[in-house]
């Protein structure tokens, strides 16, 4: 396949998955497929760490776009980006030694779980009811930044599915709260994810940055369409990433 248009079909994944990434999550969903249908005979930890790399800047500039128009409950994000970073670089450093696949059957629950929990509680995440944050949220948010840090170093698919929805789920946010907060722990299980492939495994460096820079375009026109049309909007969102999560899952657990 020509180099040249290797790098331009990668980069408007990249742009789509950045995108829907800013939004809901769920970026890795469109670039770690691209990724390895591109390139099938590279090793997987090489697609894993190159897909961080192009995902990391993206994330951070939807962050930074919803930081201007929704404040972020730092008293949980915090320290849950901290666990997030911890778990992240275990997760990372454990697919040496497991299968990712082996938590393929139990991710598509849980996912069909929040799919069909999220679509019966019509009111979840249209506003906010969240408590003055104090030490249970603090605990909270470091044992919800741990578990799916480790998860998205370790695996991913779904990762910022599984965060916005605990977040509104566990401690009361709307859907534009929970993203945004769902964002700063994404940029540390990403960071932290990076400094372990870097170290580790040959990364493919012109390609993700490529793919990082439309990433990063498709983050902010994805941002600035969630703040402009609201949780309403968001929550859609939310349900058919989930919905095609599922899809994708069910495809690689039982007909792949």
């Amino acid at each position: 396949m020509d180099i040249e248009f290797l790098f331009l079909a990668l980069g408007l994944a990249a742009l789509f998955a950045g995108f829907v990434d800013s939004i809901v999550g769920g970026g890795g969903l469109i670039q770690l497929p691209a990724l390895f249908t591109a390139f099938p005979q590279a090793a997987p930890a090489t697609l894993f760490g190159t897909n961080k790399l192009a995902s990391v800047i993206g994330t951070g500039s939807a962050a930074i776009q919803y930081s201007r128009r929704v404040a972020i409950p730092w008293r949980v994000a915090g320290p849950g980006a901290l666990a997030a970073l911890v778990g992240s670089w275990y997760g990372a450093k454990a697919v040496a030694y497991l299968d990712p696949a082996i938590l393929r059957p139990l991710i598509l629950v849980l996912l069909v779980l929040v799919a069909i929990y999220t679509f019966v509680r019509k009111g979840l995440g249209s506003v906010s009811v969240e408590p003055e944050h104090g030490w249970r949220s603090v605990l909270l948010a470091l044992a919800i930044g741990g578990s799916i840090g480790f998860y998205d170093g370790f695996f991913g698919p779904g990762t910022g599915s599984f965060l916005i929805f605990l977040f509104i789920r566990l401690l009361g946010m709307d859907f534009l709260r929970a993203s945004v907060s769902a964002k700063i722990l994404n940029v540390a299980t990403n960071a932290a994810a990076i400094a372990f492939f870097v170290g580790n495994v040959e990364l493919m460096w012109k390609l993700a940055a490529v793919m990082a820079a439309c990433n990063l375009t498709g983050a902010i026109l994805g941002s600035r369409m969630a703040l402009k049309h609201g949780v309403g909007f968001v929550r859609k969102m939310f349900l058919g990433v989930v919905v095609v999560l599922i899809a994708r899952l069910s495809y690689d657990t039982f007909l792949r």
